[in-house]
């Protein structure tokens, strides 16, 4: 089912606190699935990405039963820049506004398929913080295996990019 609506998406800390806002259009959305399609309002600097231009698209997807979500950073030729993925508690979706809370932990997937785990030493250090329950803890990183997994067996979201070839002169 393909649909067209604006979808305002909150990220929020543990404890309820607001983190980040932006908006994106919904493109589809099937069982537990909603994607969207987004840009960057702003110019942003990332430690590892260097910076990312306003107008930066990215292709989002998040599943309402899983505790991670995958935005996928596009060139300007739309093929794939990189792979963000954040472990989160499973989104919520109500009156168009998607909310979940961000549990730092991060993986990086780059086009080849290489990729990193990061921010692990946020999570414990926010763990203590907020005081996470043992259910938080196993769940982030049994999210954490099952998107090594699929970036391994190039699961979906985790797809090559389709190269176009030129017709066959005949």
């Amino acid at each position: 089912m393909v649909v067209s609506d604006e979808i305002s998406v909150q990220v929020l800390k543990y404890d309820g606190s607001h983190y980040r806002q932006w908006a994106g259009r919904l493109s589809r959305r099937e069982g537990s699935l909603i994607q969207l399609n987004a840009a960057f309002s702003m110019d942003a600097y990332h430690p590892l990405l260097g910076e990312i231009p306003r107008g930066t698209r990215l292709i989002e997807y998040y599943w309402l039963d899983r505790w991670y979500n995958v935005l996928k950073f596009l060139n300007d030729d739309a093929t794939t820049r990189h792979f963000y993925c954040n472990i989160t508690t499973p989104p919520k979706l109500e009156n168009q506004i998607l909310t979940y809370i961000d549990l730092d932990i991060d993986v990086l997937a780059l086009p080849d398929f290489s990729y990193h785990i990061l921010d692990l030493d946020e999570f414990e250090a926010n763990a203590k913080t907020y005081v996470y329950p043992e259910e938080v803890h196993t769940n982030a990183h049994i999210a954490v295996d099952r998107l090594r997994q699929m970036i391994e067996t190039r699961e979906f979201p985790f797809l090559p990019d389709q190269r176009r070839t030129a017709e066959p002169v005949v």
